[in-house]
């Protein structure tokens, strides 16, 4: 992006060892490091054959194809590759993309389909389509729109207004942006939401020392901010409607759960739950230096554009805001600056160069795979061969949850939401009062929805965590850091919120 400068970042390590003047030290550094990732490659490489080539009887899974075997193959080697970082989050994200093509799509090598049912094998249209997907353009509309403010000196305005009521004290513009990102995510796109944020950051960072953690705290918080706001209202976040439309829907359980009924237990935990997130990154990543001087320099530019992009970025924020009254969802809404910016020259393709495609990539992986395990039937039949009905409610509900927290972190949030409710649905329905000493299936259904919120771990995990990680200053190691506390910390306060409600 056009807003973060590659060399600012890229140069940190450089600038290290510079000052230290020990280039051999550098050079010994460098070496171990890439002697890791060749031996995190092997060890994933090993593991995917292992698991590819075992009978398929060993993995429990009642009706397990042999496609389905090859999917969860592929999903421990992109799993390793991702969690080790052996190459980069976007490359391991095209690697499993090819995988999946050749060896499990309807356009897989004959080797692979000798002997295969056409119905059995991916839509290798339907796996390639995941480079365009909605929230794809979703992230690209996000981008350009954050290189039009930066090229307009918009987003300078912007910070300035958002972050004066929070003075200079570093941790108390930390929680600035928690709150305002985790405001925004309530009631328009998490992924919007964090795209639109980013812009707010290139005039902050100029305040921070270049070798302190300040910055990645900063970075974090949109993720987080983003991923927990959209608990607080049932339009946030697709995981809220989609346990909604069961517990609501006047032919099922009928519950008439409204709007404001939701928001009197849930945003205050959500406002709880970013406190501890605020509290979190102050322990993990604090801050060298304990002002920020805000004088965030930089004028709008007067000119006709400026007007484009000022008008273009009220209209883009309202649509997002009154999606239910237009009719236009988030994705679609994004097209507005790319259109607009393109044909009036806002944004040259100069600028489009400048963004972060492997982001997108990175993403589309991530796609890839949970069109993979749904379409194929794995996630499915995996979870159907949990003996859920022989459990105790309250196992039920840390299995479930538990379940939800690991899948949401490879797999849309959203997909997870849409394949484990209709299934707990069912199950609660059959078990009665006995699901009376956890809260009935209320707690069961939304859990599965804060759950799905709370999961951000890796920067495939969501897309505000791909944003983040965008801007190359944040590790995988440290979001794994804060998604895994984040998570469970949110698991345990949603289930206490759920028994209250």
């Amino acid at each position: 992006m056009s807003l973060f400068n590659n060399k600012l970042f890229h140069l940190r390590l450089l600038g290290k060892l510079e000052l230290k003047g020990d280039v051999k030290a550098g050079n010994k550094l460098s070496a171990r490091f890439n002697n890791k990732q060749f031996i995190s490659s092997v060890v994933a490489v090993l593991a995917t054959i292992v698991v590819w080539l075992l009978p398929t009887d060993c993995f429990g899974i009642e009706g397990l194809t042999v496609v389905q075997q090859r999917i969860i193959a592929i999903f421990v080697f992109a799993t390793l590759m991702w969690l080790t970082e052996a190459i980069p989050s976007w490359a391991t994200s095209v690697c499993l993309i090819c995988m999946l093509l050749f060896a499990t799509s309807d356009s897989a090598l004959n080797f692979y389909t000798s002997g295969l049912e056409k119905s059995e094998l991916l839509s290798h249209k339907v796996l390639m389509a995941t480079f365009a997907d909605p929230i794809i353009i979703l992230f690209l509309g996000g981008f350009v729109l954050a290189s039009a403010t930066t090229k307009s000196g918009l987003d300078v305005v912007l910070a300035r207004f958002l972050l004066k009521p929070f003075g200079t004290k570093s941790e108390v513009v930390l929680l600035g942006f928690i709150l305002i990102t985790g405001l925004f995510s309530m009631f328009i796109s998490n992924t919007a939401t964090a795209a639109m944020m980013l812009t707010f950051l290139a005039p902050v960072f100029k305040a921070l020392p270049a070798d302190g953690k300040g910055r990645i705290a900063l970075t974090l918080a949109i993720p987080l901010g983003a991923n927990i706001g959209g608990i607080g209202t049932p339009i946030g976040t697709p995981p809220n409607m989609i346990a909604l439309k069961y517990l609501n829907d006047p032919e099922g359980m009928n519950l008439n759960i409204g709007f404001g009924e939701w928001m009197a237990y849930m945003a205050p935990m959500t406002f709880v739950l970013l406190l501890i997130g605020w509290w979190l990154l102050l322990r993990f990543f604090p801050f060298k230096k304990k002002t920020i001087e805000l004088n965030i320099e930089g004028n709008v530019q007067h000119n006709w554009r400026t007007v484009v992009v000022i008008v273009t970025f009220i209209v883009t924020i309202l649509f997002w805001l009154l999606d239910k009254v237009t009719g236009v969802n988030a994705n679609t809404v994004a097209m507005i600056p790319i259109a607009v910016f393109a044909a009036t020259g806002v944004i040259t393709a100069k600028d489009l160069q400048a963004i972060n495609w492997s982001v997108l990539w990175m993403v589309a992986g991530g796609f890839a795979l949970g069109v993979a395990l749904n379409e194929s039937g794995l996630a499915e039949n995996a979870i159907k061969s949990i003996p859920f009905s022989s459990w105790s409610p309250l196992m039920i509900l840390i299995i479930a949850m538990l379940l939800c927290f690991a899948m949401s972190n490879f797999i849309s949030n959203t997909a997870t939401t849409a394949l484990l409710v209709p299934i707990l649905a069912v199950v609660c329905k059959g078990m009665g009062e006995r699901l009376d000493s956890i809260g009935g299936v209320t707690t069961m259904l939304i859990a599965i929805a804060i759950t799905a919120s709370v999961s951000m771990c890796l920067p495939i995990s969501t897309p505000p965590n791909a944003i983040a990680h965008s801007t190359g200053l944040v590790k995988q190691g440290e979001m794994l850091k804060i998604g895994i506390c984040i998570g469970i910390i949110g698991m345990v306060l949603g289930y206490f919120t759920l028994r209250l409600m």
